[in-house]
């Protein structure tokens, strides 16, 4: 099986050029010359980035799921590429409704009918990895259920053993491949596939997000129904909205686009520096918006996390970029670990300032954060930066976010909407407030470790072990003491002697 789908994936290769993509790195041309005598009859007239999508879709969903990932790795692709790969959509045909119901029942141990009162045999939503029923329980609580495609873990484990050796070949054949660091791609992607092929972690990152925004008057979050999950099975609570993209109908309903737009900006902020939890797969598709206007999430198999750190270096760099201080932003790269410590300040201030000068030239509702924070990647990767995954998934939901917001109102002005909450959250990391909350986290830890530093300082000086160490500590000190001053004595009594020589001559004289 694998040498027949090895087999389709050079022909689908051939058919649109790939091949021609790789061979462009003989800088002699003469392997490129040769090439097109050997397939004298091939002619292609649509550019190598809509070449590669359209194969991409030929090689079916994980191959399409793969170049989606790819395009958010826009700080290593061409940018033809990224914009190109970036249209690539998940369209999936669905399984047959027995295949889903047998799923179901397996889980359960009896029929879906005694499980739940009602069944839609028919799916409402289809993708590579999973797709989704509605159903009604017992109780008569509408529920949409997602069911796990039967046979996709030896469907993936085919093509990713398929994508990594494609990755090895690259980066041993192709100089500019290695620069791609395709295996550390093909690794990555493998992750998130891993990810979410189990239903459970899904349905617990969605139960985190909904307490994260309980009560909230922004955005809707369904509740997990844990009774009803297993890692093939997740069962949540039916949303009723109206998608996203679909602006007349939202216009129908008397939604406000401008306060829509908005909202989705500070929805994004508050998830990446109050909780450093956020939703990471937000395209039109997962997004609905309920009749009294708020947000609704669906779809939580890709999530973000960020550290204090990383939010610490995203609030600085982009208040720092809305100043124009980018010693600010570079020192913040420094300071975060994100760059080598000896990168030298005013090199990197330069960099930063000639990629973002450019950019200020514009109106600030045409800026874009991430196309902003793009660029700041790219040229950190010359100062030796390793990009952060958890950051490349901002990057991409902060364009998802921009695109959404402005697709909503056209005039929507990021920066200004974001300034204040990055001010405020800001204020919140300084200042005595934030030291009284600080202390408060770490007094349960101070209150537990305290009290066990005598037994810890009496166990680590009675260990024999420890004290024989110490003593060898010790001995060294020591040694390296007896040989400093024996070179200041040396040196003193050369001093000594330097001017009693000094002290004759005037005498003599």
């Amino acid at each position: 099986m694998r040498l027949l789908r090895l087999a389709k994936i050079v022909i689908v290769s051939l058919r649109f050029g790939l091949d021609r993509m790789v061979l462009t790195a003989d800088r002699s041309g003469q392997l490129v010359r040769l090439w097109r005598i050997v397939f004298f009859w091939r002619r292609f007239s649509e550019p190598r980035a809509v070449r590669l999508r359209r194969a991409l879709e030929s090689l079916g969903p994980i191959f399409v799921k793969f170049g989606q990932m790819l395009s958010t790795r826009r700080d290593l692709l061409p940018l033809d590429i990224a914009e190109e790969l970036a249209l690539l959509q998940d369209r999936v045909p669905p399984f047959p409704s027995a295949e889903a119901i047998a799923v179901i029942e397996k889980l359960y141990g009896r029929p879906v009918d005694e499980v739940f009162a009602e069944f839609e045999r028919t799916p409402v939503a289809s993708a590579s990895v999973a797709q989704v029923h509605f159903a009604r329980l017992q109780d008569g609580t509408e529920v949409a259920i997602k069911v796990l495609r039967p046979g996709i873990e030896r469907v993936i484990a085919h093509d990713m053993a398929l994508l990594d050796a494609g990755a090895t070949l690259l980066d041993r054949l192709w100089p500019e491949g290695r620069r791609l660091k395709p295996r550390e791609v093909v690794a990555e992607f493998a992750k998130h596939l891993r990810d979410e092929l189990d239903l459970m972690r899904e349905a617990a990152n969605c139960s985190q997000l909904r307490r994260n925004f309980t009560d909230s008057k922004l955005l809707v979050v369904p509740e997990v129904y844990w009774d009803y999950c297993g890692k093939s099975v997740m069962v949540m609570e039916r949303m009723h909205g109206v998608p996203i993209s679909r602006t007349p109908a939202l216009l129908a309903q008397g939604t406000d686009l401008s306060a829509l737009s908005r909202a989705g900006v500070e929805i994004f902020f508050t998830q990446v520096f109050r909780d450093g939890f956020f939703h990471a797969d937000m395209h039109p598709g997962n997004i609905f918006v309920h009749a009294d206007g708020r947000y609704i999430a669906l779809d939580f198999g890709i999530m973000g996390t960020l550290t204090d750190v990383d939010k610490n270096y995203l609030a600085q760099n982009f208040l720092a970029f809305f100043q124009r201080d980018y010693k600010r932003v570079a020192q913040a790269h420094i300071d975060a670990g994100w760059v080598p410590a000896h990168t030298r300040v005013d090199e990197f201030e330069s960099a930063i300032r000639a990629v973002c000068e450019p950019i200020f030239d514009k109106p600030l509702k045409d800026i874009s954060f991430g196309k902003t924070l793009l660029r700041l990647f790219q040229t950190a990767r010359r100062f030796e930066m390793e990009v952060q995954p958890q950051l490349v998934l901002l990057q991409k939901t902060l364009l998802n976010i921009e695109g959404l917001g402005r697709q909503l109102d056209p005039e929507l002005d990021l920066w200004t909407t974001a300034k204040p909450f990055l001010e405020r959250w800001m204020g919140n990391q300084v200042g005595f407030s934030a030291l009284v909350r600080h202390v408060k986290e770490e007094a349960p830890y101070w209150a537990t470790t305290l009290p066990q530093l005598p037994r810890l300082i009496h166990h680590a000086l009675s260990t024999p072990d420890r004290i024989e160490s110490a003593r060898r500590d010790m001995a060294r000190l020591a040694q390296a003491q007896r040989r400093q001053s024996l070179g200041l004595t040396v040196v003193g009594t050369l001093l000594a002697a330097l001017l009693a020589l000094e002290l004759w001559r005037l005498v003599g004289s």
